[in-house]
């Protein structure tokens, strides 16, 4: 099954790295080879996605963080009321 998961993620890996050479054309000298499309506008475009990539890695973290450990410790929590009536 290792294989499989392995074998799969080098294959999408491998396509999703090769732009078309228009698109190659077209994108700043970072990008190149990399993303399809028309490149960024301004560097307002780079503050921009850089700030959701903060956003989303922190939304990630605190979401493991938590589910992992939640923390709750008093008897009146709600999920330890729904755990406890069935």
């Amino acid at each position: 099954m290792k294989r499989i998961y392995l074998a799969a993620a080098l294959i999408f890996t491998g396509i999703y790295a090769m732009a078309c050479p228009v698109c190659e054309r077209q994108q700043p000298k970072i990008l190149r080879g990399i993303t399809h499309g028309a490149g960024p506008d301004s560097s307002w475009d780079y503050i921009i996605v850089w700030a959701m990539v903060i956003v989303v890695l922190l939304s990630l973290g605190f979401s493991i963080r938590w589910l992992v450990r939640p923390g709750e410790q008093s008897d009146k929590h709600i999920k330890t009321l729904i755990l406890n009536n069935h």
